[in-house]
């Protein structure tokens, strides 16, 4: 900084923020003796070059099991009834009422006020593994890692429609407004990696029926300072706009660029003292980095053809198979949370037609990446989690002559595989008609405390302040980890 700008910024600097950094300065200077550099660059809050590496919790409130969460998201909601649950006693009502001692006084979304038919499992299932577990004959591939996975039989939900239920799976709240937790984890643990975000989301959709948008704000940042928001990388075309220099600007003129821009915030923030000019600056640094990491990141011809063969994904194609490689990619470099969308699993019609269509798109590359994470050695420290955002019900809908399922959060499934996960089993259970989860019964809290557990952190005393609350992501709601499902 120069003598002019020093000058300029004690002239304009208000006797609060002078008092507030005087203060910070002696603590400082108190605690530097005593504090290892670890913990001083925890503490760091800003500053070019700042990667977040460390997060607020600093060790973890206990031993980690895990490193990083890759989340696969399967947009619309997944039919429970055709993919891991089933329910012979539902094919042997097929066509019948549904008993009214289920469905009184319950809460509905397209179905409500219609005369509710059961209708029976629309695809065959078969046991698979050495574990036996009963899943659909559509996913062959998810059945060959049947012994890797553990899944639960009875999560349920308190949202029924989409935006609201992508929205309290991702930020445990309704509300919209709040941070994702994708967004928690970053701020919590920190990053892995100098050159990418800590937070990465991939969003697909193949054929079928309708896909629907999805929000950016599901991996906002919320209350949390930005700079924890998830950054979205498109698997087609540029992976991120504007990502490349404009014709004629070298690597270190842009360099020059992006440190003179951050000499004036750092002045800037000296005065005015304002977390999101830290944000500015960390952002700032990171997409100057991101130009050189990106691009070899996205290319996947640098695999050999076998993984690209048994992932089924060609380079360029934007598939959700392309994705779940580049999510093994990513976690290799230390992303910390790793989110793949894919969207049109909103079978209202034409779930016969539709749903081997979506588990073709999918079941292939999830086997893989969890295969391709335990050949690698990375599944131990990685916790991989497949969920719709609520499930399926028993009762038709006939909808443009093709029928198909209303949305359902009283009971779906879910499965999850890695570190701290007891493999090949199958948790919790939902009544004989698939309706109601009635055994070991798990809600989103729970499911976002064990994620937090499993990644060292106690859910209860993962707090951050607003509005004059401790708000966590685990809400206000007693949530319990599932100690059923851990190793």
């Amino acid at each position: 900084m120069t003598a002019e700008l020093r000058q300029l910024v004690a002239q304009r600097q208000t006797r609060r923020v002078f008092l507030g950094r005087a203060g910070r300065t002696l603590g400082s200077l108190a605690l530097a003796s005593l504090l290892t550099e670890k913990w001083l660059r925890a503490a760091q809050t800003s500053g070019v070059g700042h990667t977040d590496k460390f997060g607020v919790i600093d060790p973890p409130h206990h031993s980690a099991k895990v490193k990083r969460v890759i989340w696969l998201a399967m947009a619309g909601g997944p039919s429970h009834l055709e993919t891991f649950d089933f329910k012979p006693k539902l094919a042997e009502m097929d066509g019948q009422p549904m008993p009214e001692s289920m469905t009184a006084g319950q809460q509905l979304a397209q179905l409500q006020g219609q005369k509710l038919v059961c209708w029976g499992p629309q695809t065959k299932f078969r046991r698979y593994g050495r574990c036996g577990a009963e899943m659909t004959e559509l996913f062959p591939h998810a059945g060959r890692i049947a012994d890797e996975i553990c899944i639960i039989r009875s999560m349920t939900t308190d949202a029924i429609n989409h935006d609201p239920a992508h929205t309290f799976m991702n930020t445990g709240s309704q509300i919209v407004g709040y941070p994702s937790m994708g967004a928690w984890i970053t701020y919590g643990l920190g990053s892995e990696t100098a050159d990418l975000p800590g937070f990465v989301v991939l969003v697909s959709h193949g054929g079928g029926r309708s896909p629907q948008p999805i929000a950016v704000r599901q991996w906002s940042s919320g209350f949390l300072p930005s700079r924890f928001q998830g950054v979205q990388l498109r698997g087609k075309g540029e992976p991120v706009l504007y990502l490349a220099n404009p014709a004629g600007i070298s690597r270190e003129q842009q360099r020059d660029v992006v440190q003179a821009i951050n000499s004036l915030n750092i002045c800037h923030d000296t005065i005015v003292d304002d977390p999101e000019i830290a944000t500015r600056i960390a952002q700032y640094e990171m997409a100057f980095q991101m130009q050189a990491s990106v691009p070899g990141l996205m290319d996947i011809r640098a695999e050999p053809e076998h993984i690209r063969q048994a992932y089924g994904c060609a380079p360029g194609d934007g598939s959700f198979a392309s994705n779940c490689l580049l999510a093994r990619r990513l976690a290799e470099r230390g992303v910390r949370f790793i989110q793949l969308y894919h969207r049109d699993w909103d079978h209202h019609n034409g779930l016969r037609e539709f749903f081997p269509e979506k588990a073709r798109e999918t079941d292939r590359a999830c086997a893989a990446l969890v295969a391709d994470l335990r050949q690698r050695g990375m599944l131990d420290e990685t916790l991989v989690v497949w969920a719709g955002e609520f499930g399926r019900t028993p009762m038709a809908q006939t909808n443009k002559g093709a029928p198909g399922r209303d949305h359902h959060n009283k009971g779906f499934s879910i499965w999850l595989a890695g570190g701290g996960v007891r493999p090949g089993i199958t948790f919790g259970a939902t009544d004989e008609l698939g309706y109601a989860a009635v055994e070991n019964v798990v809600s989103v809290h729970d499911l976002h405390a064990t994620m937090l557990y499993l990644l060292g952190i106690d859910h209860e005393r993962f707090t951050h302040k607003f509005q004059g609350l401790d708000a966590r992501l685990t809400g206000v709601e007693r949530a319990q980890v599932i100690q059923g499902i851990l190793a």
